[in-house]
């Protein structure tokens, strides 16, 4: 798949060749490109941008100069030497790459990082970018994150128009355990009543979406421990310590990770060599 999207990316960037480098450099140049994070983070997506580098010039040199899923405040990230023209031409796309990835572990640890031991868990949302949703996920980890379902696929999340389908809560997760008992289940429940049906039910895990901390603690005191419980709907930066702090909510969702999270700033310098 990583493959697929760094050839998709490039031929978008690319197109039928880099004019402005073809015009400019000699066929023989080599140069050695310097990456360096340009502020505090965290950088995932080291594999990507050399693979992108690779892809170019599959006879560049690589050198790793610092660490992913590292809380750093900056300095050299990657080194590669090869052909000054493939350096050139594979650098916006391997720094698009990079940057949206660490962008992703930055703000997850950001995050994470404001948080007290003990806290409930980080969880990502499949609220990511097409294409690219196993790089966002593992950056999440490298910021210190928790992966949430892949997607439709391996985990059972029942949502509010589910159980309206299915005629209720409790039937909703009756038929999810009888149809696929071997898989994960959280199902939505809005208030007391439903968080009742769920538990009759047997749901292993209840979202508590939208809902207010006071709502959230009443929640806590209803279920008693018979459930996990995940907050989600609406938490960001601002709002994120007073839910995972709420002393037995064991997970909170939070779609910004990777929704709205801003690109970490980096730089590409190249230099000539012999």
């Amino acid at each position: 798949m990583t493959t697929e999207l760094i050839e998709r990316a490039l031929a978008e960037d690319v197109g039928d060749g880099d004019v402005t480098t073809l015009a400019t450099v000699e066929a023989g140049a080599r140069a050695r490109a310097t990456i360096t994070q340009k502020a505090p983070g965290v950088i995932s997506g080291l594999d990507v941008a050399e693979a992108v580098f690779r892809e170019v010039d599959p006879a560049v040199e690589i050198e790793r100069l610092g660490p992913e899923g590292v809380w750093r405040e900056g300095g050299p990230v990657l080194q590669v030497t090869g052909s000054a023209r493939g350096l050139l031409t594979a650098e916006r796309t391997a720094l698009n790459f990079l940057g949206r990835l660490s962008g992703v572990a930055t703000a997850t640890a950001y995050v994470v990082r404001s948080l007290p031991a003990g806290s409930a868990k980080i969880l990502d949302t499949r609220k990511t970018t097409p294409g690219m949703r196993l790089l966002e996920k593992r950056a999440v980890v490298h910021g210190g994150g928790v992966n949430h379902r892949v997607g439709l696929f391996d985990f059972i999340l029942i949502k509010e128009n589910h159980s309206a389908s299915a005629g209720g809560v409790g039937e909703a997760v009756r038929r999810a355990r009888a149809a696929r008992p071997e898989l994960p289940l959280a199902v939505e429940v809005r208030d007391a009543a439903e968080i009742d049906e769920a538990l009759d039910a047997g749901a292993p895990r209840l979202l508590l979406d939208n809902m207010s901390p006071d709502q959230v603690r009443a929640a806590v005191a209803q279920v008693g421990g018979r459930a996990e419980l995940e907050v989600s709907g609406g938490v960001d930066s601002r709002t994120v310590l007073v839910y995972a702090t709420i002393s037995g909510v064991d997970y909170v969702s939070i779609g910004a990770l990777t929704h709205s999270a801003p690109v970490l700033d980096l730089s590409l310098i190249l230099e000539t060599v012999q």
